[in-house]
This record gives structure tokens, sequence and C-alpha cells, in this order.
């Protein structure tokens, strides 16, 4: 299973939601958005417009990993992951996936840590065997990377988004880009108003 970047960063904030802030969750568009563009605990952070979450939660309804439920009294519809319905996850499993897709690769001592309020290991062995056996599956949702120089431990990172590692999001367009392009433009159009004309005289 392969999920984009906007993907698999909607289903960490539903995961993280989810466990830490249960009064508020599902989530309607906006608080997704919101969630998916904060700026703590994420890795990169990013500026999703509402398309790029709306795009996401479809493809991810369509995979049965999300589900858009209306109850009664809400104004909008609210989503809410499937992750542990749809692919078989325990709760440890599902708060350290959560939490990679959210911050990309990171060691068990870093994801003991980050995971504390979601649920409780007793040990960061206990967290590297969670991970051994998401990566053990026969459609791993996890990898055990190479040891970086002057790190003690080894990272894991989610297989479920692209290649595994999430790529930070493309940078917003700058003025002089913008100007640029408008320049790009304009002189585009100049040129076809040019050729128009030539056309025009050589039919009359």
């Amino acid at each position: 299973m392969e999920l984009t970047f906007a993907e698999g960063r909607v289903l960490g904030c539903l995961v993280e939601k989810r466990l830490l802030t249960p009064q508020q969750y599902p989530l309607s568009d906006n608080a997704l958005l919101t969630a998916c563009n904060q700026t703590t605990s994420r890795d990169p952070v990013v500026t999703f417009d509402v398309a790029t979450a709306r795009l996401a939660v479809r493809s991810l309804r369509e995979r049965g990993l999300l589900r858009t439920v209306h109850r009664t009294g809400d104004r909008a519809d609210k989503h809410e992951h499937r992750l542990d319905d749809a692919l078989g996850l325990s709760p440890a499993e599902v708060a350290l996936l959560g939490v990679l897709l959210l911050r990309g690769p990171q060691t068990p001592g870093e994801l003991r840590s980050r995971t504390d309020r979601m649920h409780e290991f007793a040990s960061t062995a206990d967290v590297e065997a969670t991970l051994d056996g998401l990566a053990a599956r026969d459609e791993p949702l996890a990898v055990r990377l190479e040891r970086q120089p002057g790190q003690k431990e080894a990272r894991y990172a989610a297989t479920m988004v692209e290649d595994g590692t999430p790529q930070p999001a493309e940078a917003p367009a700058t003025p002089s880009d913008l100007a640029a392009e408008v320049a790009a433009l304009r002189a585009e159009v100049a040129q076809l108003r040019e050729e128009l004309r030539a056309f025009s005289r050589s039919d009359s």
C-alpha cells in the first residue's frame, strides 16, 4: 500500500486527535486542515489548502482507511480513520504508525517519548518489538533504516507513504516567481496576438 504524503498526513492527524483529544473527534474538514498544518509535532510543517485535504480524504475513504460520518446536531460531516479495522492493527501499532506518519523516521526511544500520551509502552524494547512486528507483516507497514553515524539507535520509517519517507510539501510561489510567470504569460499572449494579426492580413 502506497499513500501520497497528503494522505499520510491526514491519517496521522486523525490517529493523533482520536487518542489525544477524543472529545473533539471525529474531525470536520476545517479541524482536519488545521491539524495537518499544525506547526508542532510535525515534520515537515506544511500549508495544505482545503482542496488538498479533501482530495486526500476522498482517496482514503475509497481505500477503506477513512470513514466520513454525519451525526445528529453536527453542522458538517466529520472524518475518522479506520486503520485498526482495515489493517488489523493493535492500539500500540496504531499509535506508532500515527507518529511515524506525522514526523517521519524516528528511533524507538523518540517514538516511546512521542507516543507516551497515546499508548503506554513498558520500555524502548517494547516499542522496538512492536515496530518489528509492523515490519514483519506480509505487507510491511514499517521498515528499519540503517543506523546513522553518531546515533546509538536505528530509526524506523512508515512504508505506507511514497517510498517510506515523507517528502516536504512543495514550497509556495514567491512574489518574484509569480511576477516572472505573469511576464511569461503576457509575452505569450502578445506573440499569439501578432500571429493572429499576421494570419488575418494574409487571409484578406
